[in-house]
């Protein structure tokens, strides 16, 4: 990637912005990150990059701009654009049932008390729609967490959409057959609601939902290095994954040489299934910034878009029973079609600006676009869980302390 522009040129301070430059560092060389890459774009224009640390730690290769990572949920806004192209085209509408394309919701119902090994159910008091999967208001969860019931059930039934068990079909029959947490509209709670739509795109589109994506999206946007796995001539780039142990310092979980992204997906997942590159996803992220367009590409439209962006709850996700989420307070923080959107920078206790929208990845990867600042902001490395360290948080400090 080439620099576009001088970053005094976009109101940006380049002493500043080197203040990035030397957190990135002290981060790689304190032992608690392997490598990551950080990118700010202001007016459209690509204004400061650096990258620092190793991609893979044991093989000591360094990180390269076009170094491939795992995206993990920020697939998650893109499933979600993938929908609401359909949704311009007339094959749904926001408020319908879900049950009328996978039946198999119908007959979905809800905990109601109890646990894993005994519980009681009730009735839906509405049905699921595709909002509530956009929203995560859905009521399902996700096997990884460990809050409540569903969840224990879903790890003993192998509801996980990023582990290839099998067609994106049959799984999601499988998380029908599972009771929801809540009932729907209810609260917010993360899962697999995006794989849910994911398999929906499927069912609109009649095409499999990595063709849809690399048809309708990758390619127009030209994101040549973005799909579900890692092909053998981009192995050499791609970036081996972390944890932190109990002792700190960095351990490994997913080898670059070893992976399973390094074969085909058996299960496309919509909600955490995508590898990318700090380039591609910035044009995914520059294409939101354009209100559904780059470079003469339209991918939506542009009220589309502003609905996806905007707050979609009756108030913030702690009004919804999530006062936080990984490392972030989410007090004064929204939530769009598929984006966290920002609503009080006072009270969400972090600089930014009302109607700036983001998401993340369990790797602690991340972004957001401030349409009032004109800004977009990217970060990717490669450390489980994101709630590790609050990387993410300070990130956002460094980069609005170097607006002019």
């Amino acid at each position: 990637m080439q620099i576009d522009t001088r970053p005094e040129d976009v109101g940006l301070s380049s002493p500043r912005l080197s203040r990035i430059g030397g957190w990135m560092r002290r981060w790689v060389d304190s032992g608690r990150l392997p490598g990551l890459v950080v990118a700010v774009v202001r007016d459209d224009r690509l204004a400061w990059i650096e990258t620092c640390g190793r991609r893979d730690v044991e093989a000591g290769l360094p990180v390269v701009p076009d170094t491939v990572y795992r995206m993990y949920s920020m697939t998650k806004p893109i499933t979600t654009v993938a929908a609401l192209m359909l949704y311009e085209e007339g094959c749904f509408q926001l408020d319908d049932p879900i049950a009328s394309y996978i039946p198999a919701f119908s007959e979905t119902r809800v905990f109601a008390g109890g646990n894993a090994d005994g519980f009681d159910t009730e009735s839906l008091e509405r049905p699921i729609t595709v909002h509530d999967l956009m929203t995560h208001t859905s009521g399902l969860t996700y096997a990884f967490q460990d809050e409540h019931p569903v969840d224990a059930l879903y790890r003993r039934h192998g509801i996980e959409f990023n582990a290839n068990l099998g067609p994106l079909a049959d799984l999601v029959e499988a998380t029908a057959a599972q009771p929801l947490a809540f009932q729907p509209g209810t609260r917010w709670r993360y899962g697999v609601s995006t794989d849910v739509l994911g398999r929906l795109v499927e069912i609109w589109s009649g095409l499999s939902l990595d063709a849809f994506l690399a048809e309708r999206i990758f390619t127009p946007l030209g994101m040549t290095d973005t799909g579900f796995h890692v092909p053998e001539g981009k192995r050499g780039r791609f970036a081996s994954n972390y944890t932190r142990p109990e002792g700190g310092g960095l351990a490994l979980v997913d080898s670059a040489s070893e992976s399973r992204f390094l074969e085909p997906a058996a299960t496309l997942s919509g909600g955490g299934g995508l590898v990318s590159t700090a380039a591609d996803y910035l044009r995914f992220t520059r294409m939101l910034r354009g209100r559904g367009t780059l470079g003469g590409t339209r991918v939506l439209g542009r009220k589309t878009v502003e609905h996806m962006t905007g707050n979609q709850l009756p108030g913030d996700l702690a009004d919804m029973g999530q006062p936080r989420f990984s490392e972030t307070a989410f007090t004064g923080v929204g939530f769009g079609l598929g984006v966290s959107v920002m609503l009080d920078p006072a009270k969400a206790r972090i600089v930014g600006s009302p109607g700036e929208y983001a998401w993340g990845g369990v790797a602690s990867t991340a972004f957001w676009v401030d349409p009032a600042e004109d800004l977009i902001v990217l970060l990717l490395t490669q450390l489980s869980p994101s709630s590790t360290y609050p990387i993410r948080r300070e990130l956002r400090v460094l980069t609005y302390q170097a607006l002019l």
